[in-house]
């Protein structure tokens, strides 16, 4: 069902579907603009939100009416080509997977989840005012390592949350809290909330400094070190851990602000071999698939397709490709119907811009969701390697080229087998296309984890 989602008193915060046709529909030649994605009920505007068991309730008289609050509608941000271009990471970052979840400019890719003043300062995302909440990736993730700098004053109690969902009432249950708090709090920055605190030679705090935080999560075990020292190291009792989830920075009390958010996912496996044994081509098409001495796949030679042995629902996929020609077609479909003609979700590989323009995809552009969303900016690297992460969670599905991310899709149509028709979610096959005689393309990675 599709969801709409207001703020009571004010007029309606833009919901992910609403993101979806603005960012498709805006693509001025100069700048590109991108909205703040809210997604606020009017029910987290009064209640507590993402308060954690120990952080303290606030007093009768600290509770303001509803008609008293101010609400913070969500802003909009431009960004030119020459900034999101400078964004990509470098080619050793992007071929291990690295993407950048927060481009500098713009909060393309994140959700707001409640009434706080959200927003993007000095190439940071920043809050001071407002309800305790998180904003969250869009896309939920499972097994990832995450790098990123915040600076807190000493009033601040914040928070990234791991495997979260938006909201969040007791994080020793729905989700890992990796704090961000003062001497005085009970789990000081690292610790992970209501779990662990952090180990005796942990850092000494300091506030309103940048300072540096990775983070390693993978099945049941969450690692956390400070400004280089590991001081987190804790192990659920569940096995498997918690299920994938969104990742959420927190604004609860005083100053936070985030920069150089980056994310490698866990778990790759290739997919190449030189013998393609992961693969069943098609018979009767055009196109060949070899193998070159470098152990890369080629495409060329006119229409075909090859799809994998196995099938995969939900997935993150890496792959590292070089087209013959920008404007050389084909494309990673998924969730394909095994067996079919080309019927599947398409994650387009193209990199031809109109007049020259980045902002101008010709055909859609690598990483768009093909007749869906098309990428909001070619950041391929001409006449070389190029790197595309593929995130795809239910009806969600998103892009990285080259570390910035290009697509942000959620498909609200009615369930159908056929994702030409409507919202597939069930596992299908992973498809390589030879789309024309023109089609000249080589593939040196394709590595996946579902």
């Amino acid at each position: 069902m599709r969801m709409r989602r207001f703020i009571r008193i004010g007029k309606p915060i833009l919901s992910v579907t609403d993101m979806n046709k603005f960012s498709t529909q805006t693509s001025p030649s100069v700048s590109l603009t991108i909205l703040a994605i809210g997604l606020a009920t009017a029910a987290s505007l009064t209640n507590i939100g993402c308060r954690s068991k120990s952080d303290p309730a606030p007093a009768a008289n600290e509770t303001q009416s509803e008609a008293e609050q101010e609400v913070f509608v969500p802003q909009a941000y431009e960004a030119t080509g020459e900034e999101l271009l400078a964004a990509r990471l470098d080619p050793e970052e992007a071929s291990a997977g690295w993407i950048r979840l927060f481009d500098g400019y713009t909060l393309f890719g994140w959700e707001i989840a409640g009434n706080a003043n959200w927003q993007v300062e000095d190439q940071t995302i920043t809050a001071d005012q407002g309800d305790i909440c998180l904003i969250n990736t869009s896309i939920p993730w499972q097994d990832y390592e995450l790098s990123l700098e915040f600076n807190a004053d000493e009033k601040s109690n914040s928070g990234v949350f791991l495997r979260t969902p938006i909201q969040v009432d007791d994080p020793a249950v729905e989700c890992y809290e990796v704090n961000i708090a003062g001497v005085d709090h009970p789990f000081t920055t690292g610790s992970l909330v209501d779990r662990q605190k952090v180990s005796k030679d942990a850092p000494e705090q300091t506030f309103g400094e940048w300072r540096k935080m990775l983070i390693r999560i993978e099945g049941n075990r969450v690692q956390v070190s400070l400004d280089g020292v590991l001081v987190t190291d804790y192990t659920d009792p569940e096995p498997e851990g918690l299920p994938a989830g969104r990742i959420g920075l927190q604004h609860n009390s005083g100053r936070i602000a985030f920069r150089n958010i980056r994310l490698r996912p866990l778990g790759l496996e290739s997919l190449l071999d030189e013998e393609l044994s992961a693969w069943k081509p098609f018979p009767n098409m055009d196109a060949e698939y070899t193998v070159t001495q470098e152990g890369a796949m080629k495409v060329q030679g006119g229409i075909g397709q090859i799809e994998t042995k196995d099938v995969f629902d939900d997935f993150v996929l890496l792959a590292e490709y070089k087209l013959a020609k920008p404007e050389i077609n084909s494309g990673i479909f998924f969730r394909c119907i095994p067996g079919d003609t080309m019927m599947g979700y398409e994650c387009q590989l193209n990199d031809g811009m109109n007049n020259g323009l980045p902002l101008k995809p010709s055909d859609c552009g690598t990483g768009g969701i093909f007749r869906h969303q098309d990428a909001r900016v070619i950041a391929a690297t001409e006449d070389d390697w190029s790197t595309v992460v593929l995130a795809v969670q239910g009806a969600k599905m998103a892009a990285w080229v080259n570390g910035v991310q290009v697509s942000n899709w959620q498909d609200d149509r009615q369930a159908d087998e056929n994702p030409r028709k409507g919202k597939r979610t069930d596992a299908g096959t992973i498809m390589i296309q030879g789309h024309d005689e023109t089609t000249e393309l080589e593939l040196r990675q394709i590595q996946i984890t579902p």
